[in-house]
C-alpha cells in the first residue's frame, strides 16, 4: 500500500501523440535545501516555485518543529523566518519525514551539532533505508544516534554539546551524505572538509555560498574537496526554485517513445551534476534540444523540447555519469526498452538503497511486460525492442517508490497494451500534478 494509506492502483494506456507544454513542479533537491538553510539564516528568506509535494511539505513541518517560522503564501510562494546557525529549538514531537530520504538525512545533519535531541521516523519505505551512512560521519562531530538494527528509522539523534570540525571522505557517491556533513559543519568551529572521489550534485555548495557561508571547492589528487568554515551568520535570500529535471524526465521520455509527439518542458534546471539523463538520451539518438538557455539563481536553466525519436539505439552509459542521473535510471530503462539494441547501465549500486531496490523493481516490472533484463549488484542491462515493440499487459509493483510508479506509467504510453501499477499513491511525494499534467499532453493514465 502507499505510504500515506490505501493503495491507488493506476493504469496507463497506449496513447496518441503527446503535444503541448509540460510545466513540471519545482526542483525537489533545491526546495528541501531552501527551507533548511532559510531556517538556519537570520531573517526572512522568500522562496518562489517551491515544490509542494509531500516530501518537501514534511521538511517544512520539520523546520517549524525546530523553531523556524515557515509560512505558505500560496501559489508556491513561501517565507521562512530563520533562527540562525545553532539556533534550533528541541522539537516537542517525533519528526516524521514521510518518504523523503533527502529530507531526513539533511535535517539530521542540520541539527546534529546543536545541543538538542530529536527523534525521526518515516513511512514503511523510508524506515527500511540505511541511515548509518549519515549517522557515522555525524558521530565524528560528537553527535550520538540510537535506532533500529542496521541503522534504520525510527532513530533518535542527540546533538553534540561541543561539536568539533571533521575531515570526511565520502565512501560512496552521495549528495545526501555530503550535504548532511556540510550542514553539520555549519555549527562546528573551524573548517569542515568533505572529500568526494566522484562529484555529486552540488546544490548544497551553491546554496551555502549564496547564503553567505565561506565555502571553497577544488579538484585535487585526493578528489573533489569541499571546505566549509563553521559558525557563519547566514543571510536570508530570495530564491526562485528552478523546475525539477528529475520530474521533467517523465514527460520528456514519454514524448520520445510516443509517435508524433512534440513536448516543451520550460524552465528546467540543467546543473551539470543533474543533467546526465539528457546527455545520455541525446547519445542514444533522442531528438531533445535546449532552448532559451539562461542562468537563474546561480543555476543553469533551459527549456527542453522533446520530439518523437524512432531511431534511438542502445548504448553503454558511462559509469562515471551515474551520480548525475541516479534518480533517472528507472525511466531511462523505459526508453531503453523502446530503443534498438542493448543499453548497459553500470556503477549504479546506489539504486539498490533508494526508496526501493530500483534495479530489482524495474527488472521485475519490465520482465512482466515482455522486456528482457539482466542485472548484477551494481549494473543492469535492458534489451531494446524498438518503438512499439514492448508487449505490455503487466501489473507492476511500485514498492512505495514514486519514480518506479511513474516510470511504468510512461512504459504504458508506448506499449502495445496497457501497463498497470499496484500503487501510484507515492507519486504525490514528488510530482503531485503528474496525472493532470500528462493528461493535458494527451496521455491516458487512470486510477483503477
Amino acid at each position: 500500500m502507499s505510504g500515506q494509506g490505501t493503495p491507488i492502483p493506476m493504469t496507463s494506456h497506449p496513447c496518441g501523440p503527446l503535444n503541448g507544454t509540460a510545466e513540471v513542479p519545482g526542483d525537489k533537491s533545491i526546495s528541501h535545501r531552501s527551507l533548511i538553510l532559510g531556517a538556519m539564516a537570520v531573517g526572512e528568506t522568500r522562496i518562489s516555485g517551491l515544490l509542494e509535494g509531500e516530501d518537501v511539505l514534511d521538511t517544512a513541518k520539520a523546520m517549524r518543529a525546530f523553531g523556524a517560522e515557515v509560512t505558505d503564501l500560496g501559489g508556491g510562494e513561501w517565507t521562512v523566518h530563520g533562527v540562525g546557525v545553532g539556533g534550533f529549538a528541541e522539537p516537542d514531537q517525533v519528526i516524521d519525514c514521510g518518504n523523503s530520504g533527502t529530507g531526513v538525512r539533511l535535517i539530521m545533519g542540520a541539527m546534529a551539532t546543536s545541543p538538542i535531541t530529536a527523534t525521526f521516523t518515516g513511512d514503511a519505505s523510508l524506515n527500511k533505508r540505511p541511515m548509518a551512512r549519515v549517522t557515522d560521519p555525524l558521530a565524528l562531530f560528537g553527535a550520538q544516534s540510537v535506532g533500529r538494527s542496521a541503522g534504520r528509522l525510527p532513530m533518535t539523534i542527540v546533538g553534540a554539546n561541543d561539536p568539533i570540525p571533521v575531515r570526511y571522505e565520502v565512501p560512496v557517491p552521495s549528495a545526501q551524505v555530503k550535504s548532511a556533513v556540510l550542514l553539520a559543519g555549519l555549527n562546528a568551529p573551524g573548517k569542515t572538509v568533505v572529500i568526494e572521489k566522484e562529484a555529486t550534485r552540488d546544490h548544497s555548495e551553491r546554496m551555502l555560498a549564496g547564503f553567505g557561508a565561506e565555502i571553497t571547492v577544488e579538484d585535487t589528487d585526493q578528489g573533489h574537496v569541499i571546505t566549509l568554515t563553521g559558525q557563519p551568520e547566514l543571510k536570508p535570500q530570495i530564491i526562485a526554485v528552478p523546475r525539477d529535471p528529475s520530474s521533467a524526465a517523465f514527460p520528456v521520455c514519454a514524448a520520445l517513445i510516443t509517435p508524433g509527439s512534440d513536448v516543451l518542458v520550460p524552465g528546467i534546471g540543467l546543473n551539470p551534476t543533474r543533467a546526465g539523463l539528457f546527455t545520455t538520451l541525446r547519445e542514444m539518438g533522442a531528438d531533445l534540444t535546449y532552448e532559451n538557455e539562461r542562468e537563474e539563481g546561480g543555476e543553469p536553466v533551459a527549456d527542453l523540447r522533446a520530439r518523437y525519436s524512432p531511431e534511438m539505439k542502445g548504448i553503454k552509459v558511462p559509469p562515471e555519469r551515474a551520480a548525475s542521473m541516479i534518480d533517472e535510471y528507472p525511466v531511462l530503462s523505459v526508453v531503453a526498452a523502446n530503443a534498438v539494441g542493448t543499453t548497459l547501465m553500470g556503477g549504479v549500486r546506489e539504486l539498490r538503497v533508494k526508496e526501493s531496490d530500483r534495479i530489482d523493481a524495474m527488472a521485475r516490472g519490465l520482465r512482466a511486460n515482455g522486456v528482457a533484463v539482466e542485472e548484477g549488484e551494481d549494473w543492469w542491462s535492458v534489451e531494446g525492442l524498438g518503438i512499439g515493440g514492448v508487449p505490455g499487459g503487466g501489473v507492476c509493483e511500485s514498492f512505495l517508490d514514486h519514480r518506479i510508479a511513474m516510470s511504468f506509467m510512461v512504459l504504458g504510453m508506448g506499449a502495445k497494451v496497457e501497463v498497470s501499477v499496484d500503487d501510484g499513491g507515492p507519486i504525490a511525494t514528488s510530482f503531485p500534478i503528474f496525472e493532470p499534467l500528462m493528461a493535458g499532453l494527451g496521455a491516458r493514465v487512470e486510477r483503477t
